[in-house]
């Protein structure tokens, strides 16, 4: 084990150098991952991983920042990789991680979810808050502490992590943009048998639920009332963003009826559309006569 830092990088066999157990951010092999193992590659690591000594061990190491460096460099072929080691516990390491991550240009709601976790629960295991024993009702100074480092509410850091209690699969749809947070939060508290039963809603119907409908869903499921018939019954209901809807710019609008206010728009078309339906339906008699 270390007793301090190593301020300058050394070079570590990649086979000794593990990913952090847990960790919320996921390593895809995409676009950018192809560019990272191109430039590595060419130009080699320029910026060293950081990493920690594992515990019980004496040459293993776990990433703290770096799990796509890392990924590039073994797929690149290379044998060792430069990386700084901080002698810190895995408490430290989960902070320092979260930390060095949150403010990527682009990151999942899943990833956001997960990190805020991982950080909620190591500032508990520091003695910050020790008398709460759910994530749900994390512990107020982490989540405070979480909220006022991501210039965000307590009660927002709080719902994300009540994603983290979403199966994959609906975790996923989130991450697509097809569920809404908000919507997602209150879905959250449906078991998993209820959320599986939903997800096979979802695909049949072809439509993710409301929040109002997410509400349903959560009220029935807290009473131990929700079935699969409440389920297949709900999401058959329309929502008002689901239903076709036709639009016209208000320029358009103004150039037919200069005159026309525009709090009188919605009756003037209205009253338009009858009085031309009308005529085409004399049109339609003249013509079959």
């Amino acid at each position: 084990m270390f007793n301090q830092n190593i301020k300058s990088p050394v070079n570590i066999p990649v086979s000794k150098i593990h990913p952090f157990e847990g960790n919320p951010y996921k390593v895809l092999d995409n676009e950018e991952m192809y560019s990272l193992i191109e430039s590595i590659q060419q130009q080699g690591i320029i910026s060293p991983v950081v990493v920690r000594p594992m515990d019980n061990t004496t040459d293993e190491y776990e990433v703290i920042s770096g799990h796509r460096r890392l990924r590039a460099s073994m797929k690149a072929g290379l044998e060792t990789v430069p990386a700084f080691i901080y002698a810190v516990n895995r408490d430290e390491a989960a902070i320092m991680l979260v930390d060095s991550n949150l403010h990527r240009e682009h990151i999942l709601p899943s990833e956001k979810a997960f990190a805020y976790k991982l950080k909620s629960e190591a500032l508990k295991h520091q003695g910050k808050r020790s008398d709460l024993t759910s994530v749900q009702d994390a512990p107020k100074l982490s989540t405070e502490q979480i909220g006022e480092k991501e210039n965000i509410s307590k009660d927002t850091v709080k719902r994300y992590i009540r994603l983290t209690y979403l199966i994959p699969e609906l975790l996923d749809l989130v991450d697509e943009g097809k569920i809404a947070l908000t919507p997602a939060v209150e879905l959250s508290y449906l078991t998993d048998e209820e959320q599986y039963a939903l997800l096979g809603s979802i695909e049949v119907e072809d439509r993710t639920p409301s929040l109002s409908q997410a509400v349903r869903f959560k009220k029935l499921s807290q009473t131990g009332n929700l079935s699969d018939d409440d389920i297949e019954t709900i999401m058959q209901e329309d929502k008002a963003n689901q239903k076709p809807m036709f639009k016209v710019s208000m320029e358009k609008l103004q150039k037919v009826a200069p005159k026309v206010k525009d709090k009188d728009f919605e009756d003037f078309v209205l009253k338009a559309c009858e009085h031309y339906y009308r005529y085409l339906l004399r049109q339609r008699d003249r013509d079959s006569r």
